[in-house]
C-alpha cells in the first residue's frame, strides 16, 4: 500500500471514530423516555371548567317544551314524589293523577303541604273546598314555570259515612224568551237567564265539580268526592248551547261538558267546556223505532264511536279523554251498546234515567238530573241541595 492509500485510510478511520464519539455524547444528554421535564405540558392558566348542576325532573321536562305557557306539576304524597307533569298556564288542569293505594282513599291535591294535612285529618270539612282543592276544573297557575302540589289520604269509612250522592245536570238547548219556545221540544228549552242564575248558584256556593276522571275513581271507591259536589252537561252541541250558554260557563269560569254529535263535525268551545260524545252517528231511530244504539251491532256501535273520537280530536281532545264518557242518544240503551262501548275503550256513559252517582254505581248506566224549562234556582237546591 503506498503512502496516499494509508493517508486516506488513517482519514476514515478518523471520521468514524470522531462521528461515534459524537454521537454517544448526544446519547448520553438526551432526557430518558418519559421524563416528567421534558414531557409536561405548559401550565394552563385558566380555571377548570364546573361539572354542571343536573337538571330536576321539573327542568328536564320543560326542557322538552319551547311553549313558554308550559308549566312542570310536580306531586308528593306522603314525603313521595310522582312524576311531573306538563301543563299548560291558563288552561284547565288535564289529568292529574289520582294515585291508588290499598286501605286508603285518595282526597285530592293542593297547593300547600298544611292544607294537604288538613284534608287527611278531616276531609268533610277540607277534602271538598274548590278553594283549595285542586282538580281539572281549575286553571293552571305557576311561579317560574314551576308549581307543586301536595296530596292528601283518608280512609274508606270516610267515604262510606259521607254516603255522597253526586248530580249530572243535563241540558240540552236553550231560549232567551222568558215565555219558553212552543212545539213539543218546549221542554227542553230552557230559558237562558235561569240558567244563568244556577250556574251563579253553583259558583257562589262553592260546589266541587268532579272531573269524568274522578268521577271514575269515585264509583271504585279509590278517591273522596264530598256531597257538594255536581257536574254540569249539556247534549247536542245546539247552537243556542254555544252561542247562548256556554259563553256563561266561561265568564264564571264553571267547567261543563258539551256531549257533541260529531257527524257534523266537532263544534270548537270555549277552555272551560269539555267536548265529549254524544256518537257520530247514532243520534236517530232505527228499525225498532228506538236509537240505533239498541238496533246496530256491538261492532258497528264500536266502529261509530271510534270515529266519534276521531272527530273530537280535531278540536284538541285526546284519545284517552274522548273515550272518558259519553251520552247515550235519547238515553236509550242496552247490552249490546254497552258491549260496542266496551269494544272502542269508553269507561262512563250517561242516561237520562234520574237519579245520582254513588260509589258502586253501574258506569255503562249513569243517572242524571233532568233540566226542563221553567226550573230556576229554587228547583236546582232541591235537586242538587
Amino acid at each position: 500500500m503506498d503512502t496516499r492509500s494509508r493517508a486516506h485510510t488513517r482519514l476514515r478511520a478518523l471520521t468514524v471514530g470522531v462521528a461515534i464519539t459524537v454521537a454517544v455524547a448526544l446519547t448520553a444528554c438526551a432526557p430518558e423516555h418519559g421524563d416528567a421535564a421534558s414531557q409536561a405540558p405548559t401550565p394552563s392558566t385558566q380555571a377548570p371548567s364546573p361539572t354542571p348542576t343536573p337538571l330536576t325532573p321539573a327542568e328536564q321536562l320543560l326542557a322538552t317544551s319551547d311553549d313558554p305557557a308550559a308549566c312542570a306539576v310536580s306531586f308528593t304524597i306522603d314525603g313521595a314524589t310522582v312524576d311531573p307533569q306538563l301543563q299548560h298556564t291558563d288552561r284547565l288542569y288535564d289529568r292529574l293523577p289520582i294515585p291508588r293505594a290499598d286501605g286508603r282513599v285518595f282526597a285530592g291535591w293542593y297547593t300547600d303541604a298544611a292544607t294537604a294535612a288538613a284534608a287527611s285529618a278531616d276531609p268533610t270539612a277540607n277534602a271538598g273546598n274548590p278553594a283549595t282543592r285542586i282538580n281539572g276544573s281549575d286553571l293552571v297557575a305557576c311561579t317560574d314555570r314551576e308549581a307543586m302540589l301536595y296530596g292528601a289520604w283518608t280512609a274508606p269509612d270516610v267515604v262510606q259515612a259521607t254516603a255522597a250522592r253526586i248530580p249530572i245536570l243535563m241540558y240540552h238547548q236553550f231560549t232567551d224568551k222568558p215565555g219558553g219556545e212552543d212545539g213539543w221540544l218546549r221542554g227542553n228549552y230552557a230559558y237562558i237567564e235561569d240558567y244563568r242564575a244556577q250556574m251563579q248558584y253553583i259558583k257562589d256556593s262553592a260546589f266541587y265539580l268532579p272531573t269524568w276522571d274522578e268521577l271514575d275513581a269515585f264509583i271504585d271507591g279509590a278517591l273522596y268526592l264530598p256531597d257538594h259536589s255536581v257536574i254540569v252537561t249539556d247534549d247536542d252541541a245546539d247552537p243556542t248551547w254555544l252561542t247562548m250558554a256556554s259563553p256563561i260557563n266561561e265568564q264564571l269560569q264553571l267547567m261543563a261538558t258539551s256531549f257533541d254529535i260529531t257527524g257534523d263535525g266537532a263544534a270548537p268551545q270555549n277552555r272551560f267546556i269539555l267536548p265529549r260524545s254524544h256518537t257520530h252517528g247514532m243520534h236517530g231511530a232505527g228499525a225498532n223505532g228506538k236509537g240505533l244504539m239498541v238496533n246496530l251491532t256491538p261492532e258497528e256501535i264500536a266502529a261509530d264511536m271510534n270515529a266519534s273520537v276521531e272527530q273530537l280530536k280535531t278540536v284538541g281532545v285526546s284519545d284517552i279523554d274522548a273515550r272518558e264518557v259519553m251520552a247515550y242518544p235519547f238515553g236509550h240503551n242496552d247490552e249490546r251498546s254497552h258491549e260496542g262501548l266496551r269494544q272502542a275503550g269508553f269507561v262512563l256513559a250517561r242516561t237520562i234515567e234520574q237519579g245520582y252517582v254513588h260509589v258502586g254505581s253501574d258506569k255503562l248506566t249513569l243517572p242524571c238530573i233532568r233540566i226542563n224549562y221553567g226550573m230556576g234556582v229554587a228547583d236546582l237546591k232541591k235537586q242538587i241541595g
